[in-house]
């Protein structure tokens, strides 16, 4: 299950405490303090894993907490330091504050780490202090949400069945669920273009509706991830049997894009008509090509026609 947003609450670890130790001289009646300090406590960190590709385990837990630091001991022994915890998070994840929805940081490179929550210092002993031991200081302790933009060159939008996952399948490695019915991708689907010379990878979003900002159809909740792309390939489907109006079709998308924000609809983009094996496409592209007024490149998914020239009009745009 594809999940790219979760809310969980992290507490790093308290200090250990310090030491009321004291060392009595034989035959002499002065006393020597000499308690160690407390370890610190464990620190929350976060490591982007390029191994993981989904927010699904924070679904069943939400509660992270780092163990707190040793007491000190005797003869100025200090305690012993907690071991930080690490949560490894898809690379792309955003950490958010949820109090003051400040990003902790966005970890966009795989190795990436960031601490969230700082663990308490130890103690310090009396033997330090001079005079009574002191408790540990306590981890700092927040709830953050985490948000998943997937990282992709290019991204892949249009209405429900333009073939969008059709696409993705035939020019990468991503082999998703196709169907002849709307909705049947229900989350973004990564996939690696490769040759001699270059590669690139796309991300497919599910498809979108009039009204999508609105939380129509599957909603605009994944319009997030284009927001890291590089280019956009916007996928028209233009058979006589599939749609009426093909620019209506285009003005749909593009207007949810604006809605959205993030500057979504000013990123680059190539425009492609799809379903040129089926009737009636040759009148729908001349009226798309007429309203925008410019050559748009024609393709057809299942019969493998036009793919090199866009794969090569990405790699230009590149």
């Amino acid at each position: 299950m594809f999940i790219d947003i979760a809310k969980i609450k992290i507490k790093a670890g308290t200090g250990g405490d310090g030491s009321g130790s004291h060392y009595h001289y034989r035959r002499k009646r002065h006393i020597k303090p000499n308690g160690g300090s407390g370890g610190k406590g464990g620190d929350i960190v976060f490591l982007a894993d390029a191994k993981i590709h989904t927010l699904l385990d924070f679904r069943y837990r939400q509660h992270f907490s780092a163990k707190n630091g040793s007491n000190g001991g005797s003869q100025e022994r200090t305690g012993k330091d907690a071991e930080d915890l690490i949560i490894h998070v898809p690379c792309g994840t955003l950490i958010i504050d949820a109090e003051t929805g400040y990003t902790l940081r966005d970890l966009t490179n795989c190795g990436e780490k960031v601490i969230a929550a700082k663990g308490g210092q130890g103690g310090k002993g009396n033997s330090a202090t001079k005079r009574d031991p002191q408790k540990g200081a306590p981890g700092q302790e927040k709830e953050v949400s985490l948000e998943l933009r997937l990282i992709a060159d290019v991204a892949i939008v249009g209405l429900p069945n333009a073939g969008k996952s059709s696409l993705v399948s035939s020019v990468s490695n991503a082999r998703p669920k196709i169907g002849a019915y709307p909705f049947t991708t229900k989350a973004p689907i990564l996939g690696v273009y490769e040759s001699n010379e270059t590669s690139f990878v796309l991300v497919d979003i599910p498809g979108l509706i009039e009204g999508a900002h609105l939380g129509r159809g599957l909603g605009d909740k994944f319009l997030r991830h284009i927001e890291r792309t590089r280019l956009v390939v916007h996928l028209i489907d233009i058979a006589a049997e599939s749609t009426n109006d093909p620019v209506k079709d285009y003005e749909t998308i593009n207007n949810e894009l604006k809605l959205y924000g993030a500057n979504l609809d000013k990123k680059p983009r190539i425009i492609v008509a799809n379903k040129i094996d089926l009737p009636g496409w040759q009148a729908n592209l001349k009226k798309l090509e007429d309203a925008l007024g410019k050559h748009i490149l024609a393709i057809s998914c299942l019969k493998k026609q036009g793919l090199e020239g866009l794969v090569n009009e990405i790699k230009r745009k590149l």
